[in-house]
């Protein structure tokens, strides 16, 4: 391994832990700068899923082979419940888990909180509250989202509900996107994801939580509101000021769900590795990322011209055999997705594809609590900025 000096890593979310983690064990002296005070700190204990259907290999596996223990918690999930915008029910279920369930944010047994454990425990310095305008020497920036492309709003709560997942489709509890409810174990998650319609959030949260009740037997206690955000696109190098970008930071992010966590965690562990074996950072993550990237662009623009019609066919083809299969095949780079992928691309070129959120009288989850600081390059240095 050449010897960088110290490397600077801008960012403690699961993609920047990750680079760290892979650095830090192949004797790199790295630091890690953040500038909020703690760790998850956009997250609020939620449920959300780490995928497993868009490879052939367990995304455990994965997290195994580039050296990051899965000693969070968690939960693999080979079965659940969609329904449809007319409110048919379609059961569905995998011959291996879909997802893996997990919580984020700071407490113990986090995802967030385990990566940072083994971050530290491998050597990493970690600075909380350290605002980085700028930087010299190797580094890789993992800030996270620089714009919104999909919200999620909704509660985290207590129940007495037996575990289980529920997906919900339809413009009305979710436009462009899907409600979802997740219970495991006495706690929930239940939230509308919208992909359009920001600045109606608070009414679509309304429509989610009442379906659920309605469809599913919700039932909460002590309910907490709660609010994320995310950003997709397709980066040119992914690098800026000759330093890998990674994460959301990059846009890294799965296009038609939302489930990015692999891609960034992923995105993290290859710039570790180009760091260390001299690679070309921006050639191996447009080999190994690039198709379910691309794949994933195209799928949010077929969804959003199949409409509630496409919605409906979606659900009665995830539940007429496996699952995990039928998602699998959706992420392949087809010859039909190739010719696509230049319209598709051209409807998402920007990362803020949703015209209701102007930033002007707006309370969604982005206006309230995104980064909407500049961001750019300035006489080869990284230059950050941005506040809460």
């Amino acid at each position: 391994m050449r010897d960088f000096g110290q490397i600077t890593i801008v960012g403690a979310g699961p993609a920047g832990l990750a680079c760290a983690i892979v650095l830090a064990r192949s004797g790199a002296r790295v630091v890690v700068r953040e500038w909020k005070d703690r760790v998850g700190h956009r997250f609020h204990d939620d449920f959300q899923g780490l995928e497993n259907w868009s490879a052939e290999t367990d995304v455990l596996d994965e997290l195994t082979r580039a050296g990051i223990a899965s000693d969070f918690d968690h939960h693999p999930i080979d079965r659940g419940t969609v329904f449809d915008p007319a409110g048919r029910r379609h059961d569905v279920r995998g011959g291996r888990p879909l997802f893996y369930l997990l919580r984020r944010g700071s407490g113990e047994g986090t995802l967030d909180r385990a990566l940072l454990a083994q971050a530290l425990a491998a050597g990493v310095e970690v600075r909380f509250g350290d605002r980085v305008r700028a930087f010299d020497g190797a580094g890789i920036l993992a800030a996270g989202p620089r714009e919104a492309g999909v919200i999620a709003a909704g509660h985290i709560f207590d129940t007495d509900m037996r575990d289980g997942a529920w997906l919900a489709l339809g413009h009305k509890v979710a436009p462009g996107g899907y409600a979802y409810l997740l219970v495991q174990g006495g706690r929930g998650t239940v939230a509308s994801c919208m992909f359009t319609g920001f600045r109606d959030q608070a009414r679509h949260v309304e429509s989610a939580e009442g379906f659920f009740r309605a469809q599913a037997g919700l039932e909460m206690r002590n309910p907490r509101a709660f609010g994320g955000y995310g950003a997709y696109r397709w980066p040119r190098s992914a690098t800026q000021g000759g330093h890998p970008v990674i994460g959301e930071h990059a846009g890294f992010q799965d296009a038609l769900a939302g489930f990015g966590m692999r891609h960034a965690i992923r995105s993290g562990v290859l710039a570790a590795e180009c760091l260390l074996d001299g690679g070309d950072y921006t050639a191996r993550w447009q080999s190994e990322l690039g198709p379910s990237l691309k794949a994933g662009i195209v799928n949010r623009w077929m969804f959003g011209l199949g409409g509630e019609f496409g919605m409906r066919l979606a659900c009665r083809r995830l539940a007429r055999g496996d699952a995990g299969d039928v998602l699998r095949r959706a992420y392949d780079l087809t010859t039909f997705r190739r010719l696509m992928l230049p319209l598709a691309r051209r409807r998402y070129r920007k990362m803020l594809a949703d015209p209701s959120c102007s930033h002007t009288d707006c309370d969604c989850v982005w206006c309230r609590h995104g980064d909407h600081g500049d961001h750019g390059v300035e006489e080869g240095k990284i230059i950050l900025g941005g506040t809460t």
